[in-house]
């Protein structure tokens, strides 16, 4: 969903235009998007988040005469490369795509190569909900400073899951593990990188068994990459040939996974959606038997982001979008387990009392993990680290894509 696209040539950097559409002048911005469409390029892999995107489009069109069309993408650096290409072929305005949901290494090459429109983001008037303090990763998309030019929409942090039916206790490091999956051989996978997810786990366990691993927070250039990644390659040696089909297959999404799970084919699972869990259990996926862990030590967190292309037709409407998934109403929708179960980007502290009350009201359902039982969250890598990840485990085991 979220492989990166080098950019070879050069274009500039930061040298978008400068926002013509005021989103500090509000009433104006909103007479300008009435009767646009926006294209929202978003990723499309699975039912949940498709039907809240239909929900979201609906809102915005009956409340601001907004269009929103949603483009399904299968990975997220085909919408940066047809940007690239608008950029290449000198098409600066009339883009085909006005909002990405965007982040990690495909948000820095954009940021980078100057295909980004802004900043705007702050300036929404929603932004001021928006908890900059106690979430860091909401201005910081892993490491890379966001400056205006991404708005957060939903946060997120690894978990497991497992099936409290068949695994008594799961194991709450990656050593332990490796241990389970060598008593229980084919009980475990993780989806094929460069799957954000599959990327996600390598990077989850690089966390646990590099030596040093506040190095992960500088590019790999800065570091031996060799020497901190050495005992990651050792641990998936050893681990892969007890995974599911003894690691000569991968389930290609996070979705596909789960139905893995919800088959009885695999004991356990890692997610990036803290409600994943209940959700598929409140929509029948999964029994009521699964539980979510984290594991010792913490777990990775991010923001998930939508951002504008510099060359978007509709930049205003696109605005009056990302300015709806930051409201309350649609903050609350997307955390229900029913719906999404995303984390809130929000500060209970900086709403009025009753949309405070709308998302401190809701049940997050029978699997998820409370704030204390979830605990901090680990910062994102840098995102070079992602890159080389996925070219070496492709290289190393054969899967490439």
């Amino acid at each position: 969903m979220r492989r990166f696209v080098p950019l070879a040539v050069t274009l500039g950097l930061l040298a978008g235009p400068a926002v013509a559409s005021d989103p500090a002048d509000w009433p104006a911005l909103l007479s300008e998007a009435q009767g646009q469409t926006v294209y929202w390029n978003a990723w499309g892999g699975a039912a949940a988040t498709n039907d809240f995107i239909r929900w979201a489009a609906s809102e915005v069109g009956e409340r601001y005469g907004v269009t929103v069309e949603h483009v399904k993408l299968a990975d997220t650096a085909d919408a940066v490369s047809r940007v690239l290409a608008e950029k290449t072929a000198g098409k600066d305005t009339g883009g085909a795509i006005d909002l990405i949901w965007l982040n990690g290494p495909n948000f820095a090459a954009m940021k980078e190569a100057g295909l980004l429109y802004g900043p705007w983001a702050e300036d929404l008037p929603n932004w001021r909900f928006v908890d900059t303090e106690g979430k860091p990763a909401v201005t910081a998309d892993f490491t890379v400073p966001t400056e205006g030019f991404e708005a957060p929409w939903a946060m997120a942090q690894v978990v497991f899951y497992y099936d409290g039916a068949r695994l008594a206790e799961p194991p709450r490091t990656m050593p332990a593990l490796l241990d389970w999956a060598r008593a229980h051989p084919g009980r475990f996978t993780y989806p094929q990188p460069p799957d954000f997810l599959g990327t996600t786990f390598l990077k989850q366990a690089l966390y646990e068994l590099a030596p040093d691993p506040s190095v992960l927070q500088k590019p790999t250039d800065e570091a031996d990459y060799d020497a901190v990644t050495a005992p990651l390659w050792t641990f998936l040696d050893e681990l892969t040939p007890h995974l599911w089909r003894q690691g000569r297959a991968y389930p290609q999404s996070g979705p596909q996974q789960l139905q893995l799970m919800a088959d009885g084919e695999i004991d356990l699972a890692i997610s990036f959606s803290p409600g994943e869990a209940s959700t598929a259990i409140a929509n029948g996926q999964l029994p009521d038997t699964v539980r979510t862990f984290v594991l010792k030590g913490g777990t990775i967190g991010n923001a998930s982001f939508v951002a504008i292309p510099y060359n978007a037709s509709a930049k205003a409407g696109a605005m009056v979008l990302a300015n709806f998934l930051l409201s309350p109403e649609a903050q609350a929708h997307a955390q229900d387990p029913d719906v999404l179960g995303y984390g809130t980007v929000l500060a209970m502290d900086k709403l009025a009392p009753k949309d405070r009350a709308r998302l401190e009201a809701l049940d997050l359902g029978i699997a998820t993990l409370s704030p204390a039982e979830l605990g901090p969250a680990l910062p994102e890598p840098h995102p070079s680290w992602a890159t080389r990840l996925e070219t070496d485990w492709a290289a190393r085991y054969g899967m490439a894509p």
